[in-house]
């Protein structure tokens, strides 16, 4: 039976159900000796306990969607099937552009939960040997005869450790918050691509090339990247991607975004950290140098050409908001860095609020974008531009000012913005505190992403 899904959570209530009647029904007729029947009453008890804990894991599971199936809940899930060194490109030697053709076939996704729209495929990586799931959801405007030639802006999507795929669909509600807002034009009718980042049973890859052992960077940089181009009308080049994840998968954003400047325009983090040992499943924090080398703030000061790449950050204190500040000091033009402070912990719950203001605020970069670059504006008419192409120049070393307010979490706002507003390219806030932090002092995570 699945992990996930309703049968499982039904059978886990009748189970508790009935460890609840068992000792009403048994209580008084057990018999045999003292010790025998006081074993059988504690049995009981620890039945119905056991039960109940049963009971509000799957349904807490379910709805954020934080182990897929029984092998991530036991860590024996591997997705690897080769691990070769692809060099420091992590294209071993070949070019994107000679590569063949990845023809995929989709399948609507039947879970409720995740909403309408979501279609599901397992891709099987040809550079980086990682065989996984990929979700897919289309916007609004997708099958519009009126945009049968436009490409379109793409985000990835990424997930906490442990966490699955599903779960910027059934615990963030991405499409269902979305589409509303793609077809009032308050956000860009984007591609939302969610692949597997959780690879390897307990261990969080960092997505991260480890050869030996994964190579995860090239599974969501390269072969998720060119799949999607490969099969939908999606945006072919920098200016047209993002990547975005919250918690270990905020981490990943962050550092695909400054790793990659020719796949990726714009990176979000949502309460991610800077230091990889921040994760005690992280595999590139046990290793000292994979450690230094994975780390976003050393990865920007140590960049030969500073990378033209606008990354927004959010979170509160150590979670996220001291490490965005981290890396906004160490950021040179065209580099730009938006940090922005929220409050109510490290949880979906917090994360869910974000959405919105978020793809705002990325609406804003791409249509900025392609307003710099000659192009008619944003927007998401037909005659819209394609998402995509590039303009010369850098970006001016802005920072963040200091903002007074409360976000407005359940109006999906940054601080000191009006309701609905997205958050501009000065919204980020200046905060003391130094160095890249580790997520010391944060709270107890309650579902999703890592403790």
């Amino acid at each position: 039976m699945s992990l996930t899904g309703t049968p499982f959570l039904v059978t886990a209530v009748v189970l508790a159900v009935i460890a609840v009647l068992l000792p009403l029904a048994l209580w008084s007729r057990v018999r045999g000796p003292a010790v025998v029947r006081a074993a059988t009453r504690l049995g009981m008890v620890g039945f119905a306990q056991l039960t109940a804990i049963v009971v509000v894991f799957v349904a807490v599971n379910n709805v954020n969607g934080l182990y897929d199936s029984w092998d991530d809940l036991l860590g024996t899930s591997d997705h690897v099937e080769s691990a070769i060194d692809l060099g420091p490109d992590g294209l071993g030697g070949r070019r994107i552009s000679d590569l063949p053709k990845v023809k995929q076939t989709f399948a609507p996704v039947d879970d409720p939960a995740m909403g309408p729209g979501v279609r599901r495929t397992v891709l099987k990586g040809g550079i980086s040997g990682v065989k996984a799931e990929v979700y897919v959801w289309l916007p609004p405007q997708y099958d519009d005869p009126a945009y049968k030639d436009r490409k379109f802006p793409v985000v990835e999507l990424l997930s906490g450790f442990p966490g699955s795929p599903k779960s910027w669909f059934v615990g963030m509600h991405a499409n269902r918050q979305l589409e509303p807002l793609m077809r009032n034009g308050t956000v860009e009718p984007f591609i939302l691509v969610a692949p597997r980042s959780h690879l390897l049973g307990r261990t969080d890859t960092g997505c991260a090339n480890v050869p030996g052992r994964i190579n995860a960077d090239t599974w969501l940089s390269v072969d998720v990247r060119k799949m999607v181009t490969d099969n939908f009308r999606a945006a072919d080049t920098a200016d047209g991607w993002a990547v975005a994840g919250f918690s270990s998968g905020a981490h990943c954003a962050t550092k695909l975004a400054i790793a990659h400047p020719d796949r990726y325009r714009f990176g979000v983090s949502m309460s991610g950290y800077n230091d990889p040992a921040a994760e005690p499943s992280s595999l590139t924090g046990k290793d000292p140098e994979l450690r230094r080398a994975h780390n976003p703030v050393n990865m920007l000061r140590d960049a030969p050409v500073p990378p033209r790449v606008t990354l927004l950050l959010t979170g509160d204190g150590g979670d996220g908001y001291q490490q965005g500040v981290a890396l906004r000091e160490v950021s040179k033009a065209p580099t730009r860095v938006d940090v922005q402070q929220v409050y109510g912990g490290h949880r979906v719950s917090t994360w869910v609020r974000e959405v919105p203001s978020v793809f705002q605020w990325l609406t804003q970069q791409f249509r900025t974008e392609a307003a710099a670059a000659g192009k008619d504006g944003g927007g998401t008419g037909p005659d819209a531009p394609a998402a995509g192409g590039d303009r010369d120049g850098g970006r001016g070393d802005e920072r963040g000012r200091e903002t007074g307010g409360q976000p407005d979490h359940e109006q999906g706002q940054g601080p000191g913005q009006a309701p609905g507003q997205a958050p501009g390219p000065d919204a980020g806030m200046a905060a003391g505190g130094e160095g890249a932090g580790t997520g010391s002092g944060r709270g107890t995570l309650s579902v999703g992403g890592r403790p």
